[in-house]
């Protein structure tokens, strides 16, 4: 199971690693817009070296011509290092590129995933995560969930190594239910994922085990004080 987060801020990059068992950072032009950096590839050089080798970064391409998109593949690549995951639309082109990057022994993900045959595509050139987006399936009337769990069966049936990203949150719930479903990642935004820590029963739980444990050492006595 893996948490990976939606956002190149920094500032909450560093936040969201230090609390959470965070395993990536994923990122797409929109999420870019949100920070605005003025130099791109430093900004997300930056950013490797917060989360380090150990997680993932995933970098998505703008282009939807193949032989485009294949070139700005290399670009990130060559900007920020050989381990980003060039994360790549299921189009029409969009799929080429993928087999021509797998076939050059890159990482991909394959994303903007809404219908299993799109996912299905996805998996068979070889991409190492599928992003289908949750919520926006949702809006279309269809059901995210059923599409993760009968992609994670052919995944299974198949014997194949890639993983199911889900992505496009807008709450707990959905994150939670793409996971039942069969979702090895989940890709969120970093306030949907505190929204975890949000439940008010929890800060009593600690406030009353607090309590009891002043009334018999005195208020303000922690473990170290003893």
């Amino acid at each position: 199971m893996e948490f990976i987060i939606d956002t190149v801020d920094l500032e909450e990059i560093k936040d969201a690693i230090e609390h959470m068992p965070i395993t990536g950072v994923t990122s797409n032009p929109s999420i870019v817009k949100a920070t605005s950096p003025k130099n791109f590839f430093e900004h997300m050089k930056e950013v490797r070296k917060i989360i380090g080798k150990d997680r993932s970064l995933h970098v998505q391409v703008i282009s939807k011509d193949c032989d485009e998109i294949v070139n700005e593949g290399h670009r990130i690549l060559e900007e920020i290092d050989d381990q980003v995951y060039i994360k790549v639309p299921v189009s029409y082109e969009g799929i080429k590129a993928i087999k021509i990057l797998k076939a050059e022994g890159h990482n991909v993900t394959a994303t903007a995933v809404y219908d299993l045959m799109q996912a299905y595509m996805a998996l068979a050139a070889k991409a190492d995560y599928i992003a289908p987006y949750v919520n926006r399936i949702g809006n279309l009337g269809s059901d995210p969930y059923e599409l993760i769990n009968e992609l994670s069966n052919r995944i299974v049936m198949d014997n194949y190594e890639c993983k199911i990203l889900a992505a496009s949150f807008k709450g707990l719930q959905q994150i939670r239910d793409a996971f039942n479903a069969g979702a090895q990642s989940v890709t969120a935004p970093v306030a949907v994922l505190k929204q975890i820590f949000a439940n008010p029963n929890i800060e009593k739980a600690v406030n009353d085990f607090n309590n009891d444990w002043y009334d018999v050492y005195g208020k303000g006595k922690g473990i170290c004080d003893l």
